[in-house]
C-alpha cells in the first residue's frame, strides 16, 4: 500500500508536488486510482485521484480513517546531533519507525556540530511515517541551546543521559506508563559535568542506558525504544 502525505488535505485536494511527482511519474498511477493519504496529524484518508498530471495530482476523499494512538503520553527525545549528519538521519528514520511524538536538537558545549538545517529530517520524518503507517509526524524543533533548553517548561518525567559516575537508575526502571516522558542525549563528547549539574537543579533525574557504551544515535534510539515499550 502506497501512502503519500498530504498535510491539508481537509482543505486542499491537491496533493504537494513532490508527493504528486512519485505518484504520477514515479508509480505511474492514473486518474480513478485509489490511494491512501495521510495529515500527519493522526488520520488517515481512502481517495481517488481525479485529476492527474505532470506535476498535479488532485484527489477525491471517500473516506475518513482516524488512526488511535499508538502508545500513551508525549514522548520527547532531545539529543546533541552527530557530527556525521547520516547518523543523525539514521536515528530520526528509525526512532520514527519506532515510535515517539517530538525531537528538539541541543546545542551543547562539547557539540561537534553546531548548526543543523532541518529540511532534511523533515523529509526523513515524512517517509518513515508512510513506510510505518503511522499517521501522526513528530514535531521537529530547531536547534536549541541546552542551557535554555532545560529552563523551558515540561509536564511530566525529565531525564538526562549521562557518562559520570554517581547514582543512576536505568531508565526503564524510571519510566512510568501514561506519563509524558523527556529523555536528554548528550554528544560524542558526552554533556560537561556543569550541564548535568545544571539539568538536575532544573528538576532532570540522571539516568542509565545500559552498561555499554553508546554512540549518541543509538543512545538515543535506545532512549525512544524504551519509553514507547514503556507506554504500549
Amino acid at each position: 500500500m502506497h501512502v503519500f502525505y498530504a498535510p491539508d488535505i481537509q482543505t486542499n485536494p491537491e496533493l504537494p508536488e513532490e508527493e504528486a511527482v512519485h505518484a504520477i511519474r514515479v508509480l505511474r498511477l492514473q486518474t480513478g486510482d485509489e490511494v491512501t493519504l495521510t495529515d500527519g496529524k493522526g488520520n488517515f484518508y481512502r481517495a481517488e485521484i481525479s485529476t492527474a498530471t505532470h506535476k498535479h495530482c488532485l484527489v477525491n476523499v471517500q473516506k475518513t480513517l482516524p488512526q488511535a494512538p499508538l502508545w500513551e503520553g508525549h514522548l520527547h527525545i532531545a539529543m546533541a546531533p552527530t557530527k556525521n549528519m547520516d547518523r543523525t538521519e539514521w536515528f530520526a528514520e528509525k526512532a520514527t519507525e519506532i515510535g515517539f511524538d517530538e525531537l528538539t536538537f541541543l546545542n551543547c558545549r562539547y557539540s561537534e556540530r553546531k548548526v543543523i538545517k532541518t529540511e532534511r529530517i523533515h523529509k526523513i520524518l515524512v517517509s518513515a511515517i508512510k513506510q510505518s503507517l503511522k499517521a501522526r509526524l513528530p514535531q521537529l524543533n530547531e536547534m536549541t541551546d541546552f542551557n535554555r533548553f532545560i529552563r523551558q517548561p515540561f509536564t511530566g518525567q525529565k531525564f538526562i543521559a549521562h557518562c559520570y559516575e554517581g547514582e543512576k537508575q536505568l531508565l526503564k526502571d524510571c519510566l512510568q506508563r501514561g506519563e509524558d516522558a523527556l529523555v536528554l542525549i548528550g554528544p560524542e563528547g558526552d554533556f560537561s559535568e556543569e550541564e548535568v549539574q545544571e539539568a538536575l537543579v532544573h528538576g532532570f533525574r540522571p539516568i542509565s542506558l545500559g552498561p555499554s557504551r553508546l554512540r549518541t544515535e543509538t543512545a538515543a534510539l535506545v532512549a525512544c525504544h524504551l519509553m514507547n515499550l514503556a507506554n504500549q
